[in-house]
């Protein structure tokens, strides 16, 4: 699947000269029995390509392991520790710098990934755009009231509404039965990162499902296309 791997060559590489790259970090942790692990790298990378074909981006291949700690207690959950996430990313900056490309955008598709943010935000010290972190809480809200979703990221947080109509659309063959009937809220979750997600779901899903459509997906990656304009003007190197 292009959407995961690039399938450019070094050669076109070097005839497009893209002065900006792209990295979709996605998690392998559990979204309920319909989603597969691989549902946040799925996201991530869908994004990131669509991202890349209309901007001009230098597209990576994604991150499949993060930190998805809190999903511990359902089977298939893979991590890695938030020192390696930043470690990983911080190498691929480095790589990216030594090949004259000095900006990038982090896609991220796993909301535990909190350490992405302080990545960042060094990287931007001293007052030079060159790194973002994309989409925003804001960039998502947004996305989902343009697609007419019935929920919002608070109450939907977990293989809902957004993420089964973001694979609806871009790889329905991975969507399982079940979705339909597996609305779970959970909304009061203050103690989450000492808990996990265990203490608020037996299935693995906090969200709304089923209220998800094809058509949902499609309108969300519309929007955060458009709205991924701001960050081009933001990083968009001098010539």
């Amino acid at each position: 699947m292009d959407i995961l791997l690039p399938s450019a060559t070094s050669a076109d590489e070097r005839a497009r000269s893209p002065r900006i790259a792209i990295l979709p970090v996605g998690s392998f942790e559990q979204h309920g029995a319909y989603l597969p692990l691989c549902t946040d790298t799925i996201v991530a990378g869908v994004i990131a390509k669509r991202l890349s074909d209309t901007y001009d981006l230098f597209q990576l291949p994604p991150v499949t392991m993060s930190c998805s700690h809190e999903h511990a207690a359902f089977p298939g959950t893979v991590s890695i520790s938030a020192r390696t996430l930043i470690a990983i990313v911080t190498d691929v900056y480095q790589s990216l710098q030594a090949a004259d490309i000095d900006r990038l955008v982090i896609v991220n598709g796993h909301g535990g990934n909190y350490a992405l943010r302080n990545v960042v935000q060094q990287a931007n010290i001293p007052n030079e755009a060159r790194m973002a972190l994309f989409p925003t809480a804001e960039d998502w809200a947004d996305a989902r009231t343009a697609a007419g979703c019935g929920s919002q990221s608070h109450d939907d947080m977990h293989a809902g509404e957004l993420e089964v109509s973001m694979l609806l659309h871009a790889t329905p063959w991975l969507v399982r039965p079940g979705y339909e009937t597996s609305d779970h809220l959970a909304d009061d979750r203050r103690d989450l990162l000492t808990l996990g997600m265990g203490a608020y779901t037996t299935t693995g899903v906090i969200g709304r499902p089923s209220l998800a459509a094809a058509s949902k997906g499609a309108a969300v990656l519309e929007s955060l296309t458009a709205a991924f304009s701001r960050v081009i003007e933001l990083l968009e190197p001098e010539p």
